[in-house]
């Protein structure tokens, strides 16, 4: 796969929790048949979203293996499989290629907070180690360092499997260079619910989305029109989404996209700690902004 198959919407899947605190088979599986059926073109497992730093091994595997099964085929499906632990996510990613994945999106090593020669060096391992497409994963705010523009292209050019960056800098003119420079094959993807139609104008050409979860139909519509030129009625859906985005976001993510999720019967609303469920006032607020 090149990085254009990851054009589009993609989804970061949640994990559901059952009222023991236990993974929900039969709510993801719900899950991903809803967001499938609305129009996703690719799953992402245990993202950021899916709250896998708080999965333990097995369960990290138990999810995995049921997105896959569950989705049999119908879309690619992009796993998560990054740390700050260059030999240990090496070990992750052959312990899991073997699961029929489609691609993995990896994130920049967290804590450490390494140079710009110490993040080449990271995924160009990473890379090394394996022959599936690789999508890097800049979010500074979770991890406090930034691939830089130059440190993407360094690694889109020496790295024929380092397909796709999902961009959530939240910094439009770096999100520029990079659609700017690029290899022709190589895609930037959002990583900013909010930002998704303006990036969009500027090149990206799609989004790995929370939102996408619970607003599946609007949101990969609105991913569409503007992937078709059609900023109209993108425009339209943006403003119509804008509002409940920024409820999605108002406790931390996954909170409000958990509790949407359970007002449209998918899964309950429960978060394993450090995260705890949506407060009552933003569950009002979900619950007018759904009648509205």
């Amino acid at each position: 796969m090149t990085g254009k198959n990851f054009r589009g919407t993609g989804v970061a899947l949640v994990t559901p929790f059952d009222q023991q605190g236990q993974v929900d088979i039969d709510a993801l599986k719900k899950l991903v048949d809803k967001v499938i059926a609305e129009g996703v073109n690719y799953l992402v497992a245990l993202g950021t979203t899916a709250e896998t730093p708080t999965l333990d091994a097995q369960e990290t595997e138990t999810v995995l293996d049921a997105i896959l099964a569950h989705n049999g085929g119908r879309v690619p499906v992009v796993c998560g499989i990054g740390g700050n632990h260059t030999a240990e996510v090496i070990a992750r990613i052959q312990k899991f290629q073997s699961k029929k994945i489609d691609a993995i999106l990896s994130v920049a090593p967290y804590y450490n907070k390494p140079t710009q020669e110490g993040l080449f060096q990271h995924f160009k391992s990473i890379a090394d180690s394996t022959t599936l497409p690789v999508i890097l994963y800049n979010v500074p705010g979770r991890t406090s360092s930034n691939i830089l523009p130059s440190t993407v292209l360094r690694l889109a050019e020496s790295c024929s499997n380092i397909v796709a960056i999902k961009e959530a800098s939240g910094n439009l003119l770096q999100n520029m260079e990079i659609v700017r420079s690029k290899p022709a094959d190589f895609v930037v993807l959002s990583g900013d619910d909010a930002l998704v139609l303006p990036q969009m104008a500027a090149g990206i050409e799609g989004v790995i989305s929370v939102a996408a979860n619970c607003f599946t139909h609007d949101f990969s519509q609105m991913v569409n029109f503007a992937l078709n030129g059609d900023y109209e009625n993108a425009r339209a859906l943006h403003y119509r989404l804008l509002p409940a985005i920024d409820l999605l976001f108002e406790e931390g993510n996954p909170v409000g996209v958990k509790m949407v999720l359970h007002l449209q019967n998918i899964c309950r609303p429960d978060l394993r700690l450090p995260l705890v469920k949506a407060s009552e006032s933003l569950t009002e607020k979900l619950k007018a902004y759904l009648a509205s």
